[in-house]
């Protein structure tokens, strides 16, 4: 069964998802209220330059201000904030570290950012980060414009080619292709330029140059923060970066998109315009291959595995800690094969939960400890090969003596659970709350901080809190409230408020 993109429409939402054998390897959401700005260009002027953090804070005109980092900064920027470079035509194209996606991977800058930019300067920005957590969006000022086989790079003159592209003598080609065709500014062939002709390589270059030039046009017009290109549709965004020999359908629910991605495809790629189906079926789309039951299974803290063993998932704003566990499974030889088969097994589970969720920064993986350094090796090198599926950039570095191990995923957008979930309102996020006991004895420590409150011998104190409290307080905590009203020389009553939190209580003094 060969892999197929199913692209599920509604007014408010727009799901792609990319289905390899049967099996969910890629989902991507967008909201129409919250839709991603990765990719999109703005107008940005400085607000303020933080030396102390070497980065500065700039208005793009958005609510919350986007963060600079000196490392994400061009050197040549002159005095008139020019935001795209003269670029001499003559210099050559030299092979530079770049990721797919045109962002520098080491950034050698160590020109102090009050060197660089200064408040109030106008800046030509790209958005390389969504804003995350508390966090605003994270820019960039190399530009980059992604296209079907490159992506330009209109402010550089370097050459990169795709890590993905193994072969030498297939980076070779088009390394000297890209040579030949002497582009004005930097270009990165991507993994789908993989065999690309002459013809197909120069037809991209040349779009996204005469974009980039529109760019700068719009640039020029907007003197206020702004946007200044908007990156693509969802739809149209994962056809471009996902679309390949292998996918022989994509399945859209909806007619006018369908015509809208018949279009685009007929445009970019023309090979694949046979492959765009309307779906009409009565069944959901994303039904077929069981993939709303996958998303669903995406968004649990507990995952089980076929074997009886089970991972946990816990995700905080820059770091995620999964936890392996045997749970039900036994084995069948010894306590050793029986950890190496369910570490095993995590360890295929992790790698596709950690691209459905989108789960990104830090990672930390507890696997079960195994004695022996070969299955420790077994393991990392399982986990090495499983990430080479993502198409995230992923880091897998060493195991510990403990079974630790520690990868970074880099993220661009807001992850599965941050998309679909927020923070449960009754917790605050907390994940669980103050047990009855714990609450009732708060309220007694409360009580003896009154005690020389009150005056007034006749009067009583009155608590106010949830029914589930007083219950426990009557049923477990009798001879507490006897004790602490014979200490106060008080009574106490109880009023119950049925609306109040489990964990929320008032004291009042009545006369």
């Amino acid at each position: 069964m060969a892999a197929e993109i199913l692209i599920n429409v509604r007014p408010h939402e727009t799901r792609v998802a990319y289905v390899d054998k049967g099996i969910l390897t890629d989902l991507k959401i967008e909201r129409k209220t919250s839709p991603t700005m990765v990719g999109s260009i703005f107008r940005g002027v400085v607000l303020r330059v933080l030396p102390g953090m070497q980065a500065a804070f700039v208005d793009i005109g958005l609510e919350k201000a986007a963060f600079l980092y000196v490392g994400d900064i061009r050197e040549d920027l002159d005095s008139d904030s020019y935001p795209i470079p003269d670029l001499d035509r003559e210099e050559p194209l030299e092979e530079t570290v770049f990721d797919e996606e045109g962002i520098p991977q080491k950034n050698e800058n160590k020109t102090p950012i009050q060197d660089l930019i200064k408040e109030g300067q106008a800046l030509l920005v790209q958005v390389a980060k969504d804003p995350l957590g508390t966090k605003g969006a994270r820019l960039t000022t190399h530009i980059s414009l992604p296209g079907r086989f490159v992506v330009y790079l209109p402010t550089i003159r370097h050459l990169g080619i795709s890590r993905r592209i193994e072969h030498e003598e297939e980076r070779d080609r088009l390394k000297n292709l890209v040579q030949k065709i002497n582009p004005l500014g930097g270009v990165i062939v991507r993994t789908a330029g993989e065999g690309a002709s002459e013809e197909n390589l120069k037809s991209d270059v040349d779009y996204l140059d005469r974009l980039s030039k529109e760019v700068l046009k719009n640039y020029d017009k907007k003197k206020t923060p702004g946007l200044v290109h908007q990156e693509i549709e969802v739809e149209l965004r994962a056809l471009r970066d996902l679309m390949n020999e292998d996918v022989v359908s994509v399945w859209v629910d909806d007619a006018e998109i369908h015509k809208k991605v018949s279009k685009f495809v007929t445009q970019l790629m023309p090979k694949y315009k046979q492959n765009i189906i309307l779906y009409e079926e009565p069944k959901p789309l994303f039904d077929l291959y069981d993939v709303e039951l996958e998303v669903s299974r995406s968004l649990d803290r507990k995952i089980w595995l076929k074997s009886g063993g089970y991972i946990v998932i816990d995700e905080a704003e820059a770091l995620v800690v999964i936890d392996v566990n045997t749970g039900r499974f036994v084995g069948k030889k010894d306590l050793e094969d029986t950890i190496l088969k369910t570490n095993l097994e995590a360890v295929k589970e992790i790698a596709h939960q950690l691209r459905i969720r989108n789960c990104g920064g830090i990672i930390i993986i507890d696997f079960i400890d195994m004695e022996k350094e070969s299955h420790r090796e077994k393991i990392l090198d399982g986990l090495k090969e499983e990430v080479l599926k993502d198409r995230g950039k992923v880091n897998v570095l060493s195991m510990s003596s403990l079974g630790l191990v520690e990868m970074t995923r880099k993220r661009t957008r807001p992850s599965l659970i941050k998309t679909l979930c927020e923070p449960c309102s009754y917790c605050d996020g907390h994940g669980y709350i103050k047990r009855k006991s714990t609450v009732a004895n708060e309220i007694f420590r409360e009580l003896e901080r009154e005690i020389d409150m009150i005056d007034n011998s006749k009067s009583t104190f009155a608590v106010h809190c949830r029914s589930e409290i007083v219950d426990w307080i009557y049923e477990f905590e009798g001879k507490t409230l006897e004790h602490l009203e014979k200490k106060l020389k008080k009574s106490v009553t109880f009023k119950i408020e049925p609306s109040y939190h489990i964990e929320q209580y008032e004291l009042f003094i009545k006369d």
